[in-house]
């Protein structure tokens, strides 16, 4: 019987060992086909484009990305487009919104490239950052068809230079920093021209702009404990653990 518990025990230990995984995968930067301040624009843009412009709207959907955008692009992002909507200057609000967009597709791809080798992180990143090119493409292409084309074509390049670790050494495919590189800078200097920004480095708007995907500052792994499902596999393994303890100690008392 106790042999029967035992094994019991370590199947569930080892299932919430291998859960862990999963749900690290799953707050991983979320899911890469969805970038939150792209959509933030999107909506914004239609209350923007409605008789009249309804800017009240358009003011509660910025100040749900106020956060990321000061923390990924500056105080002076969010101030830029802050000035603009108490202006209710609906065509500069717009432009400052693209311009956000293109640095986050600027920092997107740079993090990426920073953390090169980890192709899980690398490819949520590079789909949030075509995610977001996504939402920019229409008013790319309404000036610039080519440029989009070609910037559509360059994120195809991007995905296949990441390569493929394949599954037991199926499908496995070596990546190719330099062609990476390459393709980073033709989108980043066509969007850099397109916008008419002088630099679409992090940091454009701002000094502040400095923070480190990268070290950790958005809390995406299994180790970010303020997520409650993150407690799950903790709590399986404590009541395991205490079962056991409190069988074997029974037992062992009974005999």
């Amino acid at each position: 019987m106790i042999k029967r518990i035992l094994s019991s025990a370590l199947i569930m230990t080892l299932i919430c060992i291998l859960a862990v995984p999963d749900l690290a995968s799953a707050y991983s930067y979320g899911d890469p086909t969805e970038e939150k301040v792209a959509e933030a624009y999107s909506e914004m843009s239609a209350k923007l484009n409605e008789s009249p412009p309804n800017f009240a709207e358009a003011n509660k959907i910025f100040a749900s990305v106020k956060d990321e955008i000061q923390l990924h692009m500056g105080d002076d992002a969010v101030q830029a487009v802050q000035n603009e909507l108490d202006n209710e200057d609906k065509e500069a609000v717009i432009t400052n919104m693209q311009q956000v967009l293109v640095l986050n597709i600027s920092r997107r791809l740079e993090n990426a490239e920073t953390d090169f080798e980890e192709y899980d992180t690398t490819r949520k990143l590079v789909g949030k950052a075509d995610a977001t090119y996504k939402t920019l493409s229409p008013v790319v292409k309404q000036t610039n068809p080519e440029l989009d084309e070609k910037i559509k074509n360059e994120f195809e390049v991007l995905l296949n230079s990441l390569g493929n670790p394949g599954l037991f050494g199926v499908g496995e495919k070596d990546s190719d920093e330099e062609k990476y590189a390459e393709s980073k800078k033709v989108i980043l200097d066509g969007l850099k021209n397109q916008f008419d920004m002088k630099s679409v480095e992090i940091g454009h708007f701002g000094e502040s702009a400095t923070e480190d995907e990268s070290s950790g500052s958005e809390k995406t792994d299994w180790t970010d404990l303020s997520q409650l499902s993150n407690w799950l596999p903790i709590v399986i393994l404590i009541v395991v653990i205490a079962g056991v303890v409190i069988y074997t100690t029974r037992k062992r008392r009974r005999s």
